[in-house]
């Protein structure tokens, strides 16, 4: 959540959905790892001629107000990018994918800061979802100062 660190993110994410072709409306994913991602990127697109919106999925439905589960300004029919910090089984980036169906959206595809490569990957491709990562742990790893 560092300056420095939102505004590398912000458009590198934005950069590689647009890489891969996905036009989305909107980008999110479950909170609070998505969180910050996924506004980085919206911030980064504001400039530039096809802004994208941000949103968060709660864990768990609010037991009050509106009970929503999908929070910011999502809409159905939205075309979204699921965004993940780290995948590790998929479990989260699933979650958020079922919410975002359930309320109207089509899910373009995952993009993950960092693929943990155990197996999450793999299991998200597996259900028929297309995931970018924009690093690997093993590429994160060695450079790491012992």
């Amino acid at each position: 959540m560092s300056p420095e660190g939102l505004s590398l993110i912000g458009p590198l994410g934005l950069e590689a959905i647009r890489d891969r072709g996905w036009n989305a409306d909107a980008v999110g994913g479950l909170t609070l790892g998505a969180d910050p991602i996924a506004c980085a990127i919206s911030y980064a697109s504001a400039s530039s001629g096809s802004p994208v919106r941000a949103f968060t999925v709660r864990k768990e439905p609010k037991s009050h107000g509106t009970g929503k589960l999908i929070e910011g300004p999502f809409r159905e029919g939205d075309r979204v990018v699921v965004i993940e910090d780290t995948v590790t089984t998929g479990a989260s980036a699933r979650k958020a994918v079922e919410a975002v169906r359930a309320a109207g959206g089509t899910v373009l595809g995952v993009l993950a800061l960092v693929d943990r490569e155990e197996g999450g990957r793999e299991a998200l491709e597996a259900d028929g979802l297309s995931v970018v990562s924009l690093t690997t742990a093993s590429e994160i790893v060695p450079r790491i100062p012992t």
